[in-house]
């Protein structure tokens, strides 16, 4: 597929495996980010291609990994009362909450509506005009631009049954956490379509503060051996910088119509992390002047989340402190079809992509260099 097999290209593979070979003199820590990182380099095993003395982390940039239960308890009052409909993305249905997740309540009679944009919602808004309708909208940077946009339309169209449960997380914050804490990660892959919104200049600040190389990276096989290649040359000479691999989507400054959009529509608040707790200046919430369509302020929420104890790890998987293997639930009690955490349930979660790839080699899609 064009624009698709360039990135796959055997020939180039081997060339920045043996790249990275030529520079590893002792042994780093990587950590990438995105969990859509994670799984094409388990899928494609390219941790396989890297010397010994290269250890990959896994991050939490998994947007449906990192909702916090609460936003899920939320979501399932909502969709319990009469007269509503809660859509969503489809990953988030099967997410577990307290008691229940958004599958079981729609089992309960919940009219629960999985949605591909934000727009579907307003469609459904307008076709149900004696029903609230409520987007839970989760995600980092990337997804909050389309969801902004959703509000500004729903606002012009005047749909006044239309509101939205947002519970938008900022990597930046959430990389200050991780690298102010202590651990082993020497450097850092950033997520490509995160910048591609933001841009990089935030993270200047967080490689010098932290001595740490950042490499902005894009997802396919070359550009993660290309980025994997940046921060161990980065490392090997104490040369700290941040790095823009993903070049042809990402510039310094990013999408500026997109962030005059969200610094209209959101303001940056405090937000909690599934697993990691509350991280300062971490999230978006709705401005002043859309809080008619923030549906938390619409529905008075009587439910109370409590921590239940279980074998879920997915905290310490979230935060690199542990493969998703590492976690005794792993692939026991804790599977795809009967998930105790969202690190399973995700398209883009470290457990899923360690079940579906790392432990089933013949769903590995090796490439063959």
């Amino acid at each position: 597929m064009k624009y698709v097999d360039e990135f796959r290209n055997p020939d180039l593979i081997k060339k920045w495996q043996d790249h990275i070979q030529s520079k590893i003199t002792r042994r780093w820590s990587i950590m990438e980010i995105c969990g859509g990182q994670t799984h094409n380099i388990l899928k494609f095993g390219l941790n396989t291609l890297l010397p010994d003395s290269i250890e990959l982390i896994h991050g939490p940039g998994c947007p449906v990994c990192v909702t916090p239960i609460s936003m899920i308890d939320t979501a399932v009052e909502i969709a319990l009362r009469p007269n509503t409909i809660v859509c969503s993305f489809g990953d988030m249905l099967r997410v577990p909450g307290t008691d229940i997740s958004l599958l079981e309540a729609r089992a309960l009679g919940g009219d629960i509506r999985i949605v591909y944009s934000p727009r579907d919602v307003l469609t459904i808004a307008a076709s149900n005009p004696t029903k609230d309708v409520v987007f839970f909208a989760v995600g980092f940077e990337t997804t909050a631009p389309a969801n902004a946009a959703a509000i500004v339309a729903a606002r012009d169209d005047g749909l006044k049954n239309f509101s939205m449960i947002v519970s938008h997380v900022l990597v930046p914050p959430a990389l200050r956490f991780i690298l102010d804490a202590p651990s082993t990660i020497d450097g850092i892959l950033a997520a490509g379509h995160v910048c591609t919104v933001t841009g990089y200049r935030n993270y200047d600040a967080l490689a010098k503060t932290f001595n740490r190389p950042i490499i902005i990276t894009g997802f396919e096989p070359l550009d993660i051996l290309q980025g994997i290649y940046f921060c161990t040359e980065r490392l090997e000479s104490g040369n700290v910088a941040v790095i823009n691999q993903y070049k042809r989507s990402v510039t310094l400054t990013g999408n500026l119509i997109a962030q005059r959009l969200l610094n209209e529509v959101f303001v940056i608040c405090n937000r909690e992390w599934r697993g990691l707790g509350i991280i300062p200046d971490s999230g978006f919430e709705l401005s002043p002047a859309y809080h008619d369509f923030d549906a938390l302020r619409r529905f008075a929420i009587t439910s109370k989340s409590s921590s239940k104890k279980s074998l879920c790890l997915a905290g310490q998987v979230l935060q690199g402190k542990i493969k998703p293997t590492e976690c005794p639930a792993f692939g026991t009690s804790c599977r795809p079809d009967q998930p105790l955490g969202a690190p399973m349930v995700s398209s883009e979660g470290a457990c899923a992509a360690y079940f579906h790839y790392a432990s089933h080699n013949s769903n590995t899609q090796r490439l063959q260099i």
